[in-house]
């Protein structure tokens, strides 16, 4: 087979695959809930999952100052979640500190928070979003309310990729 053959072949089955494996679209936003959900692609690991948050939330100058692994302590007190429970915290100081500046009590939702669970056999990553977390503030200002929603959008976009498991 001449070399040219074999790539073309190669070719062909590579993006075969890939499209057989096309991922879901994203669920849309629910804006009367604080909490946007998506599921996790077949075939992507918690370990994916983690691995891919890490390194966009990273790659988009955010910083992941506390995790909280809540089904290792529920363990601890001999509860058993049926898998991963954890909330996952970032920070994106350009964009919260325009969010804060102007309303400094905006603090009580800082970092942002990812939740990372398992229900019925199924892997999901939760996001309380911003926009919404701005509706508790009174009267906020239009520069406080494009931030929150450019936080939101960037957060979905690494949600969207780490159920992917996408680098």
């Amino acid at each position: 087979m001449t070399p040219v053959l074999l790539a073309s072949l190669l070719a062909m089955s590579f993006g075969a695959a890939a499209s057989a494996h096309a991922a879901a679209a994203l669920p849309p936003i629910d804006q009367n809930s604080a909490v946007y959900i998506v599921p996790v692609e077949p075939g992507v690991s918690y370990d994916d999952v983690v691995d891919s948050l890490k390194t966009n939330a990273d790659g988009n100058n955010f910083v992941n100052p506390a995790n909280f692994p809540i089904g290792d302590h529920m363990k601890q007190r001999g509860l058993t979640p049926e898998g991963p429970l954890e909330v996952r915290a970032f920070c994106n100081l350009g964009l919260g500190a325009e969010i804060m500046l102007d309303h400094p009590e905006f603090v009580v939702f800082a970092p942002c928070r990812i939740a990372i669970y398992q229900s019925k056999g199924l892997l999901y990553m939760a996001l309380d979003r911003p926009s919404f977390d701005l509706k508790s503030i009174k009267n906020p200002t239009e520069r406080a309310q494009k931030a929150a929603l450019e936080l939101e959008r960037v957060l979905i976009d690494i949600i969207d990729k780490a159920r992917k498991g996408d680098f």
